[in-house]
């Protein structure tokens, strides 16, 4: 790509996520100083190069997905905090009245605020919580609930429906099973042992054993993503984009957010991380920033969730500035 194609994409990026409007190549003539066809004849290249989309309902171009994947990752320069910003940053963090918990709250608050983007914050409710015993209660023919009990007193209750062909004696040798090998193991760690220690077990002793252990599978996997304390802030700051105009298309976005937990289990990395578009894992139209910090032991997660056309400068500059600031006695 040459020079001047970077300072193409670059503008027509910065320039949607400011209108969210396509960007007419007369607009890139008056800034960049070239003759129409020279920018129209660049805008055809970049657009062969999956890097702009023509938009159906104007003339000029929007940014492809992988047009804002490029521009992040080559193109996006560090935006400095407004004097406004900073200040209230400052404020929240200077304030010796609240604790981390508190503090990212408000942090999390002000970036949702001055943005009209939505805060998450992620962490697991009962991450130090062990298997301490699993116990089932028949309740018909097929259906068995199950109860697991963990080491700090949480029980979940779980209905499992099982097709005729297992027996009850068949669910008992396996709950026997997991008791024996996996108690003691960390909660979100118990679907992983399943898979690679019990499974290959319950083969020998089990006939239905395939169906058991999806059961069984299935269960401690909602029970583990079911312990993921997630607190919103500004989730109906997705009415405001121009993208979500259709609520109904808004609702169908909104109704994915909890979807965001799968995101935090992409990456260890404490570097701030952007997925775009698809990458999101919420919709094709929006993106996520998310960086981690620790409070006392525990590893949490700061996310922002945004249009596509996300100001993605100014939400890594936020994000870094509330991750610098997480040290000193924090968590501690």
């Amino acid at each position: 790509m040459t020079n001047r194609q970077k300072d193409i994409l670059k503008e027509i990026v910065e320039v949607y996520i400011k209108t969210a409007k396509p960007v007419s190549s007369n607009h890139i003539c008056n800034k960049l100083k070239c003759s129409s066809a020279t920018i129209r004849n660049e805008m055809v290249a970049l657009e062969e190069m999956k890097l702009l989309e023509k938009n159906h309902f104007a003339s000029g171009r929007i940014p492809s997905e992988e047009g804002y994947k490029y521009y992040v990752d080559n193109l996006m320069t560090p935006k400095n905090m407004t004097g406004e910003d900073m200040l209230k940053l400052q404020t929240i963090f200077k304030n010796n009245s609240l604790d981390l918990s508190d503090t990212i709250k408000k942090s999390i608050e002000l970036i949702s605020e001055v943005t009209n983007y939505t805060s998450v914050v992620l962490g697991k409710s009962s991450s130090d919580n062990k298997l301490k015993k699993v116990e089932i209660v028949p309740l018909n023919d097929n259906d068995v609930l199950t109860i697991v009990i963990t080491d700090k007193g949480y029980v979940e209750h779980k209905k499992l429906s099982l097709p005729s062909t297992v027996s009850i004696e068949e669910v008992k040798k396996t709950v026997e099973l997991i008791n024996k090998l996996i108690v003691g193991t960390p909660i979100d760690e118990v679907s992983e042992k399943l898979e690679y220690e019990i499974k290959p077990i319950i083969g020998k002793y089990v006939v239905q054993h395939d169906v058991l252990y999806n059961a069984f599978y299935d269960a401690f996997s909602e029970f583990t993503n079911r312990n993921v304390d997630v607190q919103f802030v500004g989730r109906n700051n997705f009415l405001k984009q121009p993208e979500f105009s259709d609520l109904n298309k808004a609702k169908e976005v909104l109704n994915k957010f909890e979807t965001i937990t799968e995101i935090d289990k992409h990456d260890d990395s404490d570097d701030i991380k952007i997925y775009i578009g698809k990458d999101s894992e919420i919709s094709d139209d929006t993106s996520v920033i998310k960086t981690k910090y620790n409070y006392d032991g525990e590893e949490k997660t700061i996310a922002i969730i945004g249009p596509k056309r996300m100001e993605y400068d100014r939400v890594v500059t936020l994000l870094d500035y509330i991750k610098n600031n997480l040290g000193g006695d924090y968590g501690k």
